[in-house]
């Protein structure tokens, strides 16, 4: 059984997709982000740097992994699915899930940072996030007009990517002329995992059509961010 500590974020959502997609048994304990309990001592005793999500394996002799690529590795390794086990296999699903924790996440991150949370509206940092994301978008939409899956096959890869990437609106990033990228997009919806594991730790409102919603969920990023 795995512990998972999370929240509703693209971050926490690429190890509950993972979980889903493994079949493996989880237990869910939701993160309050707005109520700082990521900085609580019991959990910086997990994760010394108080940012989730965080698993902990039973089997392991309550084995604690924290950084989310770390998680993907380590649940790929414990059931020798979603990663390949030969080297230049192993390699290319490496490649593009640090291309996604090195670019496409700390952008579109700080893309929400600026477009939505801060008060002040600094339209030059704004720009500077949204259009490196959407670059980033079309180095993915490149490859994926070659393959079906970013590494040939699916894998943790995909769902990395995915986890963030479908969270465009919210970033401001435009995906128009992107056909590729949009076709994986629509491929990764359609798996029953991926759907699952985005409720994960409950479903978020549709933040397009729910006003308040989104205004709230941006308030309480505004107040983990100073911390």
């Amino acid at each position: 059984m795995i512990d998972l500590y999370t929240s509703p974020t693209p971050n926490g959502w690429k190890a509950s997709v993972t979980l889903e997609e493994l079949e493996l048994p989880y237990e869910t304990h939701p993160i309050d982000l707005s109520k700082n309990v990521q900085k609580e001592e019991w959990f910086l005793k997990l994760n010394p740097n108080g940012r989730i999500p965080v698993i902990v394996d039973r089997e392991n002799d309550n084995f604690a992994v924290f950084e989310t690529g770390a998680i993907m590795v380590y649940l790929a390794e414990k059931t020798g699915k979603l990663m390949p086990a030969d080297a230049k296999g192993r390699s290319l699903v490496t490649q593009w899930l640090m291309f996604q924790m090195g670019g496409i996440g700390p952008m579109m991150g700080q893309a929400n940072v600026f477009f939505r949370y801060f008060p002040e509206k600094l339209q030059s940092a704004i720009d500077r996030y949204q259009n490196e994301s959407r670059r980033l978008f079309e180095v993915l939409d490149r490859r994926l007009g070659e393959s079906e899956w970013l590494a040939d096959d699916f894998s943790i890869a995909d769902i990395a990517n995915w986890c963030w990437v479908r969270t465009y609106k919210w970033s401001g990033v435009p995906v128009e002329g992107l056909p590729h990228m949009r076709r994986w997009l629509d491929a990764m919806k359609e798996r029953p995992a991926c759907r699952k594991g985005i409720e994960v730790p409950f479903r978020l409102p549709n933040m397009a059509d729910d006003k308040e919603a989104a205004k709230k969920f941006a308030e309480n990023a505004q107040k983990s961010l100073q911390t």
